[in-house]
């Protein structure tokens, strides 16, 4: 049987470990040849170790599939720039890019040093545009391709001690949202995913520590949704954000009530006086998706 990805060239980002190995190793087992991008560092985003994606790489090729590893640094333009290459000069295209690659410092909003802020920003934000843009002009000049962007539920819905990482996801759906409409004319799908797994970067958070992994939320048992997100099955669901977790799966959008219009001058009071209409009631369904 023929494999959705076949003849498909695949790049993931922090393919090392957890979510992005799962994906790298199912996309080659659905015939794609599959560039494993990893810096090889810490959660914390210190280090490098270029071996870790040669790691998985082996375990594909050991399985009778075909990967490349790439372990340039996601955050930066040059980085983003050479990884396309690595998929050019061993596959001869792009065809489909998951951005993946993510660390972690989680402080209290008070707590979040400088640095932690910008390390964080620039792998998820920076590092999402810096590997999106070199294959989107590659993908807008030969005939388009598929992407998927990691967002969060820390940034959609609000995390405890994650206002660094929060921003970065939120601004990663924006991306999603704008990239879809501009993408419709070069036959580029954008998806956003917010998962929810047990991995590295999630293992001691509050709640897990210490606790066995929940077999529905390792990164193999989801893999398959982000192989719906990039095939050609998910062809008419660009610009949406798609929740995978051992919750199961579900879109998630964002919504705005009814509201209140007023017809001419209004005061502070009035708006109060219309907070029923104009905040959420979670017992009403009044919910309507923004467009």
């Amino acid at each position: 049987m023929a494999g959705l990805l076949d003849g498909k060239v695949a790049i993931i980002t922090g393919a090392a470990h957890g979510l992005g190995e799962a994906y790298a190793r199912l996309f080659a087992r659905e015939g794609a040849k599959v560039v494993v991008n990893d810096l090889g560092g810490a959660r914390d985003g210190s280090g490098a170790d270029r071996s870790a994606a040669q790691k998985v790489v082996d375990a594909i090729i050991a399985e009778g599939g075909q990967a490349v590893a790439n372990g340039d640094d996601v955050s930066t333009m040059a980085g983003g720039e050479s990884i396309l290459k690595t998929a050019l000069d061993a596959f001869g295209r792009a065809d489909i890019l998951v951005c993946n690659a993510g660390i972690l410092r989680d402080k209290t909003f008070a707590n979040t040093s400088e640095a932690d802020w910008d390390a964080v920003i620039k792998v998820h934000l920076k590092g999402t545009y810096a590997c999106a843009l070199p294959v989107w002009k590659w993908m807008k000049d030969n005939g388009g391709g598929s992407m998927v962007l990691t967002s969060s539920t820390s940034g959609l819905y609000g995390n405890f001690g994650q206002t660094n990482y929060g921003a970065a996801k939120a601004g990663i759906y924006g991306m999603v949202r704008v990239m879809a409409i501009e993408g419709r004319k070069y036959n580029i799908k954008v998806m956003g995913l917010a998962p929810g797994a047990y991995t590295r970067m999630t293992a001691d958070l509050p709640g897990r520590l210490g606790r066995e992994p929940d077999p529905m939320s390792l990164p193999e048992r989801l893999a398959p949704a982000v192989l719906y997100m990039v095939s050609d099955l998910a062809a008419d669901h660009s610009g949406k954000i798609l929740g995978v977790s051992s919750r199961g799966i579900r879109e998630i959008k964002m919504l705005e009530t009814e509201g209140f219009a007023p017809t001419g001058s209004f005061t502070a009071e009035d708006v109060a006086k219309q907070a029923d209409v104009i905040f959420f009631a979670e017992s009403e369904n009044r919910r309507v998706p923004v467009r």
